[in-house]
């Protein structure tokens, strides 16, 4: 088609662009219009605006009003990039990484008024800073920050502070350079009425922080905040603190009880490591807070407190309607059943009482706290981006008429598109749209298009939906974790009994009676008739008992890499009585998600199996593992793979949990912890193509090919974070990207002994062992997959760690024999004889149909 000039032109191109859009048809001319004036004017009704920290931006209504479906937009794309040219583009393209970080909010410097006030601070002297104090409280000091000051132990002990101030309340010390627990333990506990003492960031707690609060809370039985945290003798004070009662300007008296207390409605004793609620002073009850009606308790253990005591409790309190709890956590693991228990709580976690009733949600939390990136001074912008820039990605993929592509285009926003937050429940929707102005592809430009879903009034914040069309079927919740702060107990939860369940699988006896495999013995005379679309066999298959035939009906063998499923055997007329190179139901080994699942039914976790996770199912259980090993200083690089996507086509290497959320928009992914230490060679990553030939599943007959090879990266080995774009760093197929690094395979072993002093006949043994299991685990979980007309050939992936320990990467249908059928090898194991690669076919057919064994070894 020639250029686009009319509306009826535009539709006919962009019909299925505009109904995948959502756009409503009463817009659909003006964004015609728009696109062929490339009218950008949504600065004529929209302003941005920076959040009051500073941290974000969102989106304001400058416009009096803006009906629903009323007026569509034209949103730029800043940057339009695939993920490998992500770090490339940011460091070379002028520009691109300083635009990306004013859009995320990354070139400012958040420590500068700090800084700025710490500066001004160390001018001070200590004593300059106490005659300040002594003035501002007219000689009474009760209350006293003695912060940042660089004091150290000599100058804390010759204040004698206690003496000059003996009604002190609150004493903060943070931010110097005390050392001593014994200096720091004889200044403070003369104070006798100390009520709040916080010593953070001092090298003391650093290095001896658990003894020192030990000797603290020992001599100090009036304390009741310590480093921001309860302590278990917090009283009426602690209570008034966290309600705002007391603070510098009213810091509470000694002896005299303040009845202002009993008037605080709003309470947040979030993180304050209360570990029982009801403590020998009775602060927190009914009695002391009657004016209750806001109270948040996140981040408290309770576990001193059983749920049902709590909750009794919580029932008691006349004016309580709005709760903040972790769910799962103390008051039990189900939103439904806590207000179910609570029927006078009308708010929960943010959401309404009876909107979790209605929906019947178990966790609930629209109070979500959003990621906000961190970083470090001395960070370039390039590495900030692209830390941040998932919380900003959109994506599509591209198609023509033939085929859609392999790897996915991100994109992020301008500055107005970007400044649009999150809301479950939007007033705006965007999507991606490709306008063809010459109606074709390569003519094509990309926008993002806006439009209001709710009627807007001037002042409001336009929002649209992060996970439009995506619900809990869906695992919304969960990938909401990609921006919010959502309940890290939960998904830790939902990962220990992940893993319990793991623990509890054994794989059991086979029980079914044995089906031998069916011999194709035929007279001397007459060949097998062999089929095949693949090239090699047709070439290399030379052997007189085979017979090379075109018509397909007429084989004995058929041998292909096309999917042989029941559709095709009724379009083709395949029988029964064929032969053929695949096993019905083998999915269960070859597709990536099914392979784990399968393992992990008959074996649990064993070692070989890298912990794995089927992200449309296991979401949680992933961001739990994630959570866990984060607290616990664990590396957390992961590696996500397409469920039938081959030679590492969408896959990706990161540590980042945003990123792997956010890459389940681009299909179905497994979600694999990365192996950060694998054995090497010379310094590069290597796997391993072993070649498996199955004769039969019930009874398991298998061989494996003497034929084996070695596949190498092509750069040295790193974990630097900028290599991870690097894919000849981390990946090793390289027959169909980048450089093959062919390496014999008797060569490679006998160096690979010399660089690491090992036996390689003790790493075979243990393959060995793992490929035999991963079988044994098919046909005990997925007992269907056995037919007595299936031969088939499998490719098994292996890499080792840096133990020389197997781990199982993939398994592979039909696979890709150019280098078995290329580069003769000695056999490494066993008589090593030579293998001439012009006979690997013939020996693979005389496993599978002659009952041969040659070049194979029965595992």
């Amino acid at each position: 088609m020639s250029k686009i000039e009319t509306y009826e032109d535009f539709v006919k191109v962009h019909g299925l662009l505009l109904a995948a859009s959502g756009l409503p048809q009463s817009l659909h001319r003006q964004l015609f219009q728009k696109l062929l004036s490339e009218s950008f004017d949504g600065g004529s009704h929209f302003q941005i605006e920076p959040t009051e920290d500073g941290r974000q931006r969102r989106l304001v209504l400058t416009s009096d009003s803006m009906p629903a479906h009323s007026d569509v937009f034209l949103v730029d794309h800043a940057w339009t990039f695939r993920l490998s040219d992500a770090y490339k583009q940011l460091r070379e393209v002028p520009g691109l990484a300083e635009r990306m970080a004013a859009i995320m909010c990354l070139d400012t410097d958040l420590n500068s008024d700090s800084d700025e006030n710490r500066e001004s601070n160390g001018k001070r002297s200590v004593l300059e800073v106490l005659e300040s104090e002594i003035a501002e409280a007219r000689g009474n000091v009760r209350w006293l920050e003695l912060e940042d000051l660089d004091m150290d132990d000599e100058t804390l002990s010759s204040l004698d502070l206690a003496a000059k101030f003996p009604d002190l309340l609150a004493l903060s010390l943070c931010g110097d350079k005390l050392e001593s627990v014994e200096v720091v333990v004889q200044e403070v506990t003369k104070f006798k009425n100390l009520k709040a003492l916080w010593l953070d960031n001092n090298p003391v707690v650093q290095n001896r922080g658990d003894e020192l609060a030990d000797k603290v809370l020992r001599e100090m039985p009036s304390l009741e905040v310590y480093n921001s945290r309860f302590t278990f003798n917090f009283g009426e004070w602690a209570v008034g603190f966290c309600g705002g009662v007391y603070d510098k300007e009213n810091p509470g008296s000694i002896d005299q009880p303040d009845n202002s207390v009993h008037q605080i409605t709003d309470l947040d004793l979030s993180n304050r490591c209360i570990h029982n609620i009801f403590n020998k002073f009775q602060a927190f009850s009914p009695a002391q807070l009657p004016c209750l009606s806001y109270l948040n308790l996140r981040g408290n253990p309770l576990d001193e407190t059983s749920a049902g005591d709590l909750l009794h409790l919580l029932r008691n309190f006349p004016s309580l309607q709005s709760l903040e709890v972790d769910i799962p956590g103390p008051l039990g693991e189900s939103a439904v059943q806590i207000l179910e228990s609570l029927p006078n709580v009308s708010v929960l976690n943010g959401v309404n009482a009876s909107k979790v009733l209605e929906t019947e949600k178990d966790v609930v939390d629209s109070a979500l706290q959003p990621h906000l990136p961190e970083w470090s001074a001395d960070e370039p912008l390039t590495d900030r981006v692209i830390s941040a820039m998932w919380l900003y990605l959109m994506t599509y993929r591209l198609a023509n008429e033939e085929k859609i592509d392999e790897t996915s285009v991100w994109y992020v926003m301008d500055e107005l598109g970007s400044a649009l937050r999150h809301s479950d429940e939007p007033n705006f929707r965007v999507a991606p749209f490709l306008f063809m102005p010459e109606g074709t592809l390569a003519s094509a430009v990309s926008y993002t298009i806006l439009w209001p879903i709710q009627n807007v009034q001037k002042g409001y914040e336009c929002t649209r939906d992060y996970l439009f069309g995506i619900g809990e079927d869906k695992q919304r919740s969960a990938r909401l974790t990609a921006w919010f702060h959502t309940p890290e107990n939960y998904f830790i939860r939902e990962y220990e009994k992940h893993q319990m369940s793991l623990k509890s699988k054994n794989l059991p006896s086979q029980s079914s009676e044995p089906c031998p495999a069916r011999s194709l013995l035929r007279s001397e005379t007459s060949a097998l008739r062999v089929y095949t679309d693949i090239p090699q066999v047709e070439e290399l298959l030379t052997r007189p008992e085979f017979v090379i035939t075109t018509d397909l009906k007429d084989a004995d063998i058929i041998w292909t890499g096309t999917q042989v499923d029941e559709d095709m055997k009724k379009a083709t007329g395949i029988t029964q009585n064929q032969f053929v190179n695949q096993f019905p139901f083998e999915a269960c080994i070859v597709m990536k998600h099914h392979l784990a699942e399968t393992i992990q039914k008959a074996h649990g976790s064993p070692e070989w199996l890298q912990p794995t996770y089927n992200l449309e199912a296991h979401l949680s259980q992933l961001i739990g593992d994630y959570c866990v090993r984060k607290r616990d200083g664990l590396n957390n690089l992961w590696i996500l793979k397409p469920w039938n996507m081959a030679r590492t086509i969408d896959t990706t290497v990161t540590s980042n949990i945003s990123a792997i959320i956010r890459l389940m928009e681009t299909g179905p992914k497994i979600c694999q912890k990365y192996i950060e230490h694998p054995a090497l060679f010379q310094g590069r990553k290597f796997d391993i193509r072993y070649l498996v030939l199955v004769r039969s599943m019930n009874p398991l007959e298998i061989f494996l090919a003497d034929t084996f090879w070695v596949r190498l990266a092509n750069n040295q080995y790193s974990l630097d974070k900028h290599s991870l774009f690097e894919y000849e760093t981390h990946f090793t197929v390289m027959n169909y990207r980048g450089t093959l690094n062919h390496k014999n395979t008797s060569e490679f072993v006998r160096e690979f002994e010399q660089e690491h002093k090992v036996n390689w006949l003790d790493i075979h043994s243990r393959v060995t062992k793992m490929i035999r299991s991963v079988f044994e685990a098919a046909a005990q979980v997925h007992p269907e997959m056995h037919s007595p007309t299936s031969r088939a050939m499998y490719g098994v992936d292996v890499m080792l760690d840096g133990c020389f320990q197997p781990k199982l990467l993939e398994v592979t249908y039909c696979p890709d024999c150019g280098r078995a059928c290329k580069y003769d090898m000695n056999a490494v194991v066993g008589n090593q004889e030579l293998v001439r690669a012009r006979d690997f076919y013939n020996y693979v057919f005389g496993c599978l149909f002659l009952n041969e064994t040659t070049h194979v070894s029965p595992l």
